[in-house]
C-alpha cells in the first residue's frame, strides 16, 4: 500500500467593495519543512468576498494537484487552513450550501481531490498573511491592467511562523529559497514512497492566468526577517483572535411604527407594511453585497422573522429563532402613542422615564428585566458564534440595550439614542469579555 504524503494548503480571497475588484491567494506548503511548494493569485473582476475566497480554495488545491499529476489515489493528503468560517464550514459539511453562487463553487473544489484525502481547519486571519497578500498582490495588479507575477511577488515576507495543522504535526517558519527545489524534493519522496527507488524529479513549474508559480525564488538576503520591536499600548495587548461579530438589524417598519405607537412583545404582533418589506429586501441586497454574514438569528416576533426571512432567503442561510431578542412586553400601553399613554397612565409613564426598574402598566417588563434577558442572549450567542459573524434581527429596546451595554453606559442613555426602522449597528465581542462598538443607527444604504 502507498504512504501518503501530505501538504497544507493556505488560500484567502478578497473584494474591495464587495462586490466589487476582487481576487485571490493561495499557498502550497510543506509541513514537514515549513518550505513554500507553488503560490497561486489571480485577479477575478468583480465578485463579492466569499466568491473571492472560494475561488482561492479552487486554486490552492489545484496548485497542490500539480505538484503530483501522476499520484495515485490515496497517495496524497491535503490540509486545508482558511480565514473564512464559511467556506470551512460548508466544505467540512458541517453548513448546508444553499446560496446559488456558492454551490457550483464548492462542487469544483470538491472535484479537485477525493473528499476523503481533504480536511479543512478555521485558521485567524493573522494567520494566514501570505495568503491574503497575495490576494492583495492580484488585485494591485488588476487595478493597474496587469496580471500577477510571482517574480514580483513578496507575499512570503509577510508569512507567520506557522503553526500545528493537527495530525500533519509542527509546521515550522518558512524556509528562505526556491520553491521548485522543495517541489522536487516532496515529489522525490512521494516517488520513494511508491517504488523504494528514493528518487523523482520535476519542476512542478505552472503558469497561466491564476498566476501559478512553483519557483518563485528569492536570495535570503531579501527574505531577512527585520529586528524584533517591543509592542507598547494596544499592540501590547494579547491577542485575542476574532471576534464574535453581531450585525444588529432592527426590523423593517410595520403600520404602527411611523405612529411611534408601543408595539411590544405583550400582545402586539403586527406584520411589516409594504415599507418595512421592501426596507427588509434592501437589507437583503447589502448583506448579499457584504458578503460577510455567515448566520441569521432573529426574535421570535413576526416583523422580526419577516425581515430576518428576506434576507435568509438572499443568502442561502437558516434563520435561528432565539427569545432573548424579542421585544419589551409593554403591558397595557402595548398598540398605544405615547400621547394615549401620557393621558390614561401618566404617573406610571413618568416613573418608567425615570427609573429603569419601572414596568410598564399592567405586568409590563422594566428595562432592568430586559437587559438582564438580553445580556443572557448575548453571552449564549457570543460564545456560540466566537469568532464568526452573525445577523441578529431584534427591535429598539434590544438592539439599544446591547449598545449601552458594550458602552458601558447608565440605563438612561436608552432615551438618547435613535434607531430607525431597518437601522443596522454592530458590535464585536472578544474572548476576554471587552465588546467594540463599531457602527450604530445606519440607514445609508436604504438609501
Amino acid at each position: 500500500m502507498a504512504s501518503s504524503h501530505q501538504l497544507v494548503v493556505e488560500a484567502d480571497g478578497g473584494s474591495r467593495g464587495n462586490p466589487g475588484p476582487a481576487g485571490y491567494g493561495a499557498v502550497v506548503v510543506d509541513p514537514a519543512t515549513g518550505e513554500t511548494l507553488a503560490e497561486a493569485a489571480e485577479f477575478i473582476g468583480v465578485a463579492t468576498n466569499n466568491v473571492a475566497e472560494y475561488r482561492g480554495l479552487i486554486a490552492g488545491l489545484r496548485a497542490a494537484k500539480a505538484l503530483f499529476p501522476e499520484a495515485v489515489e490515496g497517495s496524497v493528503r491535503v490540509h486545508v487552513r482558511m480565514d473564512s468560517k464559511l467556506v470551512v464550514e460548508q466544505m467540512s459539511g458541517r453548513w448546508k450550501i444553499k446560496h446559488p453562487d456558492m454551490k457550483p463553487l464548492a462542487a469544483e473544489a470538491a472535484a479537485v481531490f477525493p473528499p476523503s484525502a481533504v480536511t479543512y481547519e478555521w485558521m485567524p486571519r493573522e494567520r494566514n498573511k501570505h495568503a491574503d497578500r497575495l490576494a492583495n498582490e492580484a488585485m494591485d495588479a488588476g487595478r493597474r491592467g496587469e496580471r500577477w507575477e510571482p517574480s514580483a511577488s513578496t507575499a512570503a515576507l509577510d508569512a507567520p511562523a506557522r503553526p500545528a495543522v493537527g495530525e500533519f504535526g509542527d509546521v515550522p517558519p518558512r524556509e528562505v529559497g526556491d520553491a521548485s527545489a522543495g517541489a522536487a524534493k516532496v515529489r522525490a519522496a512521494l516517488a520513494a514512497a511508491r517504488t523504494g527507488s528514493g528518487s523523482g524529479s520535476g519542476s512542478g513549474s505552472g503558469s497561466g492566468s491564476a498566476g501559478v508559480s512553483a519557483a518563485a525564488s528569492r536570495t535570503p538576503e531579501a527574505t531577512a526577517a527585520p529586528a524584533a520591536t517591543p509592542r507598547v499600548g494596544w499592540a501590547a495587548a494579547p491577542d485575542m483572535g476574532a471576534p464574535a461579530t453581531f450585525l444588529l438589524l432592527r426590523h423593517g417598519e410595520t403600520v404602527l411604527t411611523p405612529e411611534k405607537r408601543f408595539s411590544g412583545s405583550g400582545g402586539t404582533d403586527p406584520e411589516l407594511s409594504a415599507t418595512g418589506r421592501e426596507q427588509a429586501e434592501r437589507a437583503a441586497a447589502h448583506f448579499a453585497a457584504l458578503g460577510t454574514v455567515e448566520a441569521i438569528v432573529s426574535s421570535p416576533l413576526r416583523r422580526c422573522r419577516e425581515t430576518a426571512g428576506a434576507v435568509a432567503a438572499r443568502l442561502g442561510l437558516d434563520v435561528t429563532i432565539d427569545d432573548g431578542l424579542r421585544e419589551t412586553d409593554f403591558g397595557a400601553w402595548e398598540g398605544l402613542s405615547f400621547a394615549e399613554v401620557r393621558e390614561r397612565y401618566g404617573s406610571d409613564l413618568t416613573t418608567w422615564l425615570t427609573d429603569p426598574q419601572a414596568a410598564p402598566t399592567g405586568g409590563g417588563e422594566s428595562f432592568v428585566e430586559v437587559a438582564d434577558r438580553v445580556a443572557v442572549a448575548r453571552d449564549r450567542l457570543a460564545a456560540a458564534y466566537a469568532g464568526r459573524t452573525v445577523l441578529l434581527v431584534s427591535h429598539v429596546t434590544p438592539v439599544k440595550t446591547l449598545i449601552r451595554l458594550a458602552l458601558g453606559a447608565p440605563a438612561e442613555s436608552m432615551f438618547r439614542m435613535e434607531l430607525a426602522a431597518a437601522s443596522l449597528s454592530e458590535v464585536a465581542y472578544y474572548g476576554d469579555g471587552n465588546a467594540s462598538v463599531r457602527l450604530f443607527n445606519d440607514t445609508s444604504y436604504l438609501r
